[in-house]
């Protein structure tokens, strides 16, 4: 077993601020140097259903692409091209999606590795935490040449530039970055909020406050939002953790040696926090974690809204994802408003609005779909009749269907209604859920003529 840098001294428990470097211009920040370790999400119960047959970062988003695609995009926009994929729960399907997507050239130094969990001649358990999941696959990261560790989350939506990350840790010359945004106090309570002085090193880290005497000890002083920012919002003066930690080599070795400290958020940023040399990158733009399906709903809905703040259609920095080969979608008759519609649809008298269709989807006449999102299909057909499919894959005619996220591979019969009539906010049944008030038809479901709901 490869043993981990020494643990550090008692000493380095005293607060330090991190030393300020001279202003470093742009160029001089080596990618090459970064490794990315995306952790690719535990079993994620607060999306069931949507996650009884796939992990996190595999679910369907905005029509065409999957939510590992917004990290890996990130990095590959931020040329930090030496990747790591650390998987674990249901990840068959994320697997093949990284495989078909993703292949640097021969000439291209960097790599996308897909690290499943696996059995090792020290570790026979299961990740336990983030934390864990990298310190028990540290040998792959021992052997790659790299002074920065990037770690990010395999489930969340944001538009990041990695070198000005990397750029404010070399002039901090900080052993941990904390990638932060400024939040209101109904967020603050969900995520770990810091504090930080004048010069950005991190004075304060606490997990989800949860009292307002709390927060209102954590409020971050509008001076030093305003040094690093161009405007600051009065409501939003609580700094809340992004999930996204930088870490020195060194210094993410010497965490990880705590075996008995398994999670990122709870345990090892808590510890470096109070050792010092810790600091906080302020990100002024959009960011939400894909944690719950109302969550999740909500990201998907932004998208058909006339400004979305996360923005796909861009020319500089376009979302990577799996190139289908797919005709462009057909309508007939069709009335569409705020709504997106993927490649290889077929879609037949139809009123669409406020929603997204995703490929292969086919919808039969006089049905209307209002705010939700159909994730389409992966064929037109299921591959052999001895599949756990329906034989079919579509919406029927005459349907109504407001409020719902229907996952791929389903049938929905004729005249079915889908509009949570009763306002439920949780339901159960085998072909149909309510999570937060939004209906959602599993994966492989069949709804029959009729159907409501």
């Amino acid at each position: 077993m490869t043993h981990l840098a020494s643990a550090p001294s008692t000493k380095a428990h005293r607060l330090a601020t991190p030393k300020v470097r001279q202003i470093l211009p742009p160029s001089s920040v080596d990618m090459g140097r970064v490794a990315a370790v995306i952790l690719g999400g535990g079993q994620g119960t607060r999306l069931f259903p949507l996650t009884a047959t796939r992990c996190k970062p595999a679910i369907s988003f905005g029509g065409r692409y999957r939510l590992i695609d917004v990290p890996i995009s990130n990095c590959i926009h931020s040329n930090c091209r030496k990747i790591f994929v650390i998987t674990q729960f249901l990840s068959s399907s994320l697997h093949q999606h990284i495989f078909q997507t993703y292949r640097f050239d021969s000439f291209c130094s960097g790599f996308i590795e897909v690290i499943p969990a696996e059995q090792k001649p020290t570790a026979y358990d299961w990740f336990q935490g983030t934390a864990d999941a990298v310190r028990q696959n540290v040998n792959y990261f021992l052997d790659t040449p790299a002074d920065y560790f990037l770690i990010l989350s395999g489930d969340q939506l944001y538009n990041m530039d990695f070198h000005e990350m990397v750029l404010f840790a070399q002039q901090s010359d900080a052993d941990l970055v904390i990638a932060t945004l400024p939040v209101t106090m109904s967020e603050a309570k969900r995520m770990g909020i810091l504090q930080v002085d004048k010069k950005g090193a991190i004075v304060t880290f606490c997990e989800k406050p949860q009292s307002n005497e709390q927060l209102s000890s954590l409020r971050t002083a509008t001076a030093v939002l305003e040094e690093r920012l161009c405007s600051v919002d009065s409501s939003r003066q609580w700094l809340g953790s992004m999930g996204i930690y930088l870490f020195k080599r060194s210094a993410l070795f010497q965490l990880l040696q705590d075996d008995l400290r398994e999670d990122f958020g709870k345990h090892l940023i808590p510890t470096k926090v109070q050792q010092g040399s810790a600091c906080a990158y302020i990100y002024n733009g959009y960011w939400e974690d894909i944690g719950t399906i109302e969550s999740f709903y909500h990201a998907n809905m932004a998208l058909t809204s006339d400004d979305p703040p996360f923005r796909c259609h861009s020319e500089m920095r376009p979302i990577f994802s799996r190139q289908q080969h797919l005709p462009d979608a057909k309508f007939i008759q069709t009335f569409l408003s705020q709504a997106i519609v993927c490649e290889g649809s077929i879609i037949d008298g139809c009123e669409i609005s406020n929603s997204i269709v995703g490929p292969r989807s086919i919808i039969g006449k006089g049905t209307l779909i209002r705010s939700s999102y159909v994730m389409g299909n992966d064929f037109y057909a299921p591959p052999t009749s001895s599949s756990n499919l329906p034989e079919s894959f579509f919406i029927g005619s005459n349907c109504l269907i407001s409020k719902a996220v229907i996952d791929k591979h389903v049938h929905i019969g004729n005249a079915v209604r889908l509009t949570n009539e009763q306002q439920l906010q949780h339901y159960d049944s085998p072909h149909v859920y309510i999570r937060d008030g939004i209906i959602i038809v599993p994966r492989g479901a069949s709804l029959p003529d009729k159907f409501a709901l």
